[in-house]
């Protein structure tokens, strides 16, 4: 298509566009243990060690796995995903999205920025939808079989995939990421960014995006205390350009915020040219 422009769309995952922790689906049902228990074991060993919570709770994954005789392999990470839920619509909502961009002359590309597993992540079904996926990580042996972090991403590590995305520096070993590049040459203008994410966590990538022009969504769960109220303070304090539940179906109000935007982008792009 002639005289397109490329747009991107960041998305957390956990709280987002899947209710809960994804590790507290497949996972923890193969180890037969609470999502409590769990947390709290990973919790208290951050607490207690003043490690970041990630590597924790991957180190966490690792010792209860031994510990209960669960296989962690890498060829069976994937099947954790089988029984991960989805908020209603988000399964159908990149076809339509992407499919509305085209019409207004975008070429839309999406981004997962998450703290959970890349592996488990890989196994779900909407996996295929995103340009890249940069979640933690774990190395495997010769055997296939995990034994150290190779990726761990955070709610601040996030804010450097922003950069990436808008620079076009899409391998995380790609160090040219740091080298100063114009903002006319850079792949996707923070302009033409935006960020989908549910909570405190997601705070600095939507303060970074919105700092340079880009646009920010507080989702929260429908029917959970003080869930609404949590964006609405997001709102409120400014970290966010809009709210709304995570509801991702034809027609609801996710929809109506995102085809609005992209409209928007396009309508500037055109009064500038």
């Amino acid at each position: 298509m002639k005289n397109t422009m490329k747009v991107a769309i960041c998305y957390d995952f956990d709280g987002t566009l899947a209710p809960g922790n994804m590790q507290e689906y497949g996972f923890m049902e193969a180890l037969n243990m609470k999502a409590d228990d769990f947390w709290k074991k990973s919790d208290t060993l951050s607490d207690e060690t003043s490690a970041d919570k990630n590597l924790c709770y991957m180190l966490t994954m690792l010792k209860e796995a031994n510990a209960r005789n669960v296989s962690f392999r890498k060829d069976n990470m994937a099947n954790f995903a089988k029984n991960i839920p989805f908020f209603k619509g988000v399964e159908t909502w990149f076809e339509r999205i992407n499919a509305y961009a085209r019409q207004q002359g975008i070429e839309l590309q999406h981004f997962l920025l998450s703290s959970g597993l890349k592996e488990i992540i890989l196994g779900c079904p909407i996996a295929k939808e995103f340009t890249k996926i940069y979640a933690c990580s774990f190395l495997y042996d010769a055997n296939g079989v995990a034994i150290w972090p190779a990726q761990v991403v955070n709610y601040t590590t996030k804010t450097q995939y922003l950069f990436r995305i808008n620079k076009g520096c899409l391998d995380e070993r790609d160090i040219s990421v740091n080298e100063k590049t114009p903002h006319e040459l850079r792949e996707i203008p923070f302009q033409q960014m935006m960020y989908v994410g549910d909570g405190l966590t997601d705070v600095p990538c939507m303060t970074t995006l919105r700092k340079f022009g880009g646009s920010a969504i507080a989702v929260y769960k429908p029917k959970t205390k003080n869930a609404k109220r949590r964006a609405e303070k997001l709102l409120k304090d400014n970290r966010v350009d809009n709210i709304a539940i995570a509801d991702y179906s034809e027609g609801g109000k996710m929809e109506k915020i995102v085809k609005a935007w992209l409209t928007k982008i396009k309508a500037d792009s055109n009064l500038k040219s």
